[in-house]
């Protein structure tokens, strides 16, 4: 206690007067108000892989049918409004509240965000009121220094001839791009000086008690981008760099710890709806399951990503979240903190996932949902609506796209689909678009090409269900193919065109990654076989492939380095880069192509 020699002491003190308002603090300290033992509860609400999805057209999930509940039916979800206003509901029903992004907010998008290099994205994640951010894989698609400028802020220099546009709504006040409101942590990535690239770990302070949130994303990302673009940067084990992270922030005396984690899994029996909210975690499995089972005991609740799939797991009394994809659901955890020792109550930490609903969502589908929800979650959901700035600055972005959007660019005489157990339509439309694009000798003679499955974003169809044959836009196109790779034609051996076939399921991958040949090429792969012994009957133009022989064949650049682990395409001889690969799409367009019936790679089991 602070105490004055009697000569010195304030007038006040000594007559007994009044206390001054200002000028002395007062040196005697009134008995300070016992410290609170009501637990701190924090509100945390996630969500994943975003992918620039800022609108809501053509956005479902499947849902288990209220009537049938082993047949989906699809739910009418997503849009940036509509996330707003579902996180909006949310925080208004907590005291303290986190927004999280679980990575790949940016990459791989429809032509609202990639035509701007998705600065309109990073601008609407701001509006909607995101704290906090790790990077996903697809982050990292246009390379390090492009990250790094797209969540800082400015401007870059638009030449007469791009595909994209920066700052389309203006270059100065508050048009200018401003950047991430919200800092992005990472602890596995780190250059070639050792430093993270991002701070490993974000602490925020809610009502005097710490939380730490340490981020990683999948250690393959520099197989699944172009490796140039990562050149420098190492991507560590994502359990041992969180562990780490944690022990630094466990010492500081934090204790409640949240791991943020680009990876992902599935759960359920595939074929099934969505159970998303089963706790029991029936058949886990992936790769974020594995990273959860050598993670500290002291990690008190984890977000996944990546896999865009659904599923609420508590596994050794902490959930393992992801809410699927693309803006159409939400992550919710509620810790309740203990004042005291800064720890989290995992009894008494509730979570959930929630789907966004939008405009189109079936209004008896979506009371059922509502209804069957416990709260406070179900009041969140029906008091929540759609944030009309926000929808303002989509509808702003959307009209500078729409010129481009909406330019026909071809006819299609039926629907190019994207899934398949081999090949697939949509990815065979684009093999053959980038062979006959590089077939003539002065374009390299290809005699082939091949198209990584992952670069096929979307299907091909007539808009509003029309029936073929359609006019297709640029939008459409450029929603398929949204990287802007371009091609590139190189020789390689007829041996190691086997060999590279033959790696489409190496060695402790569970399936193949079948790249998607053009008409030219085909194959039987024997799914049960041995590694090296799964590829048959290999022929180009119908004749047997010489092992001996040189072949020209083209990939997209993001293969030709080696993307998605096929680093054999690394030796590829004798290159010769050519157009971009939106480019030879859309010449294959204007012949108005009708899918291919047909599957390139015969599956045997």
């Amino acid at each position: 206690m602070c105490t004055f020699p009697a000569l010195l002491r304030p007038v006040w003190l000594i007559a007994g007067a009044a206390a001054p308002l200002v000028g002395y603090a007062t040196p005697i300290a009134p008995t300070a108000p016992a410290a609170s033992t009501e637990p701190v509860k924090v509100r945390l609400i996630a969500f994943n892989d975003f992918h620039g999805n800022l609108e809501s057209t053509g956005l479902t999930l499947p849902w288990p049918d209220p009537a049938q509940r082993d047949k989906a039916i699809r739910l009418a979800a997503g849009g940036a409004a509509h996330l707003a206003g579902t996180i909006q509901a949310l925080r208004a029903g907590a005291a303290h509240s986190i927004v999280i992004s679980s990575g790949d907010a940016i990459g791989g998008t429809p032509l609202i965000s990639a035509l701007f290099l998705h600065e309109s994205t990073v601008d609407v994640m701001n509006r909607i009121g995101v704290g906090i951010a790790i990077p996903g894989n697809h982050e990292f698609d246009a390379g390090k220094d492009e990250l790094l400028r797209v969540m800082g802020g400015g401007c870059r220099i638009n030449s007469a001839d791009a595909l994209t546009l920066s700052c389309p709504l203006g270059d100065t006040g508050a048009n200018r791009h401003q950047g991430a409101r919200f800092p992005h942590f990472v602890a596995n990535v780190t250059t070639s000086d050792g430093k993270t690239l991002f701070p490993p770990s974000i602490v925020k302070t809610v009502a005097g008690v710490r939380i730490g949130f340490i981020g990683a994303v999948t250690k393959i990302t520099p197989t699944i981008v172009v490796p140039s673009g990562v050149a420098g940067l190492r991507f560590g084990d994502e359990a041992d760099a969180i562990n780490t992270e944690a022990a630094r922030l466990k010492a500081q005396g934090i204790q409640a710890l949240v791991a943020v984690i680009h990876e992902g899994g599935d759960t359920g029996t595939p074929g099934l709806p969505l159970e998303w909210n089963d706790a029991g975690c029936p058949r886990p499995r992936g790769a974020i399951f594995d990273i959860a089972n050598k993670l500290s005991p002291d990690i008190d609740v984890i977000f996944s990503a990546h896999t865009h799939q659904g599923y609420r797991c508590v596994v050794d009394g902490r959930p393992i979240m992801q809410a699927t994809a693309l803006g159409r659901g939400v992550s919710v955890a509620d810790l309740v903190i203990d004042p005291k020792s800064g720890d989290v109550d995992r009894a008494r930490t509730t979570h959930r996932n929630l789907p966004v609903f939008n405009e189109r969502s079936d209004a008896k589908l979506r009371e059922s949902i509502i209804v069957a929800e416990p709260e406070p979650f179900a009041s969140a959901l029906r008091s929540a609506k759609a944030d009309t700035a926000v929808a303002e600055r989509v509808a702003a972005y959307a009209q500078a796209a729409a010129p481009r959007a909406q330019r026909p660019v071809g006819r299609i005489g039926g629907a190019f689909e994207r899934t398949a157990k081999s090949d697939a339509s949509a990815g065979r439309l684009i093999a053959d678009a980038q062979w006959l694009a590089t077939r003539a000798a002065a374009r390299g003679g290809a005699q082939f090409a091949l198209m990584n499955p992952g670069g096929v974003r979307s299907d091909l169809r007539c808009a509003g269900n029309a029936a073929p044959p359609c006019t297709v836009t640029y939008g459409d196109v450029f929603t398929m193919q949204p990287f802007g790779n371009n091609l590139m034609v190189m020789t390689l051996s007829g041996a190691q065109v086997k060999q590279l076939l033959e790696d489409q399921q190496r060695p402790g991958r569970s399936g193949p990654l079948l790249l998607i040949p053009s008409s030219t090429l085909t194959y039987r792969w024997v799914a049960k076989a041995e590694y090296g012994q799964r590829v048959h009957g290999l022929r180009l133009a119908g004749a047997p492939l010489n092992p001996m022989a040189d072949y020209r064949f083209a990939v997209n650049s993001f293969l030709a380095e080696g993307g998605d682990g096929f680093v054999l395409l690394r030796e590829g001889r004798n290159r010769l880069g050519g157009e971009l690969d939106i480019d030879a799409l859309t010449a294959l367009l204007k012949t108005s192509p009708a899918p291919d019936a047909v599957p390139r790679i015969t599956w045997v089991e």
